[in-house]
């Protein structure tokens, strides 16, 4: 199976025009990039910005995915993302109840990048 968890953290309110955790999560799925995400709220991150250390309250978007739409995936987060440098970590499924991973693969429109 060619699963993904990619882990992404956003704003919980929309930056400008750009989209919030729960606005870029609807739009992932609706988009047919992803079979499912959770919006994790209440998240506080520490990290390193620009040489200083920074703070921001957060959610995290926890996004299932198949490889083959990863890079358009990627792409469509950067894109809506609110943040110049948006965090996508892409972490490979070793594996899972085979129903739900078939369901996932079928939820997630056909992508090819080769």
């Amino acid at each position: 199976m060619d699963a993904l968890v990619v882990l992404c953290t956003a704003p919980a309110v929309a930056v400008g025009d750009k989209l919030s955790a729960e606005g870029l999560a609807r739009r992932l799925v609706e988009e047919g990039l992803c079979a499912c995400v959770n919006v994790v709220p209440g998240v506080r991150s520490f990290f390193r910005w620009e040489g200083q250390v920074d703070v921001a309250d957060e959610s995290l978007l926890v996004v299932k995915t198949t490889r083959a739409a990863a890079v358009s995936l990627r792409d469509r987060i950067v894109a809506l993302h609110p943040y110049q440098v948006p965090e996508v970590l892409e972490l490979a499924v070793d594996g899972g109840l085979p129903s739900y991973l078939q369901w996932l693969h079928g939820a997630v429109r056909n992508h090819d990048h080769g």
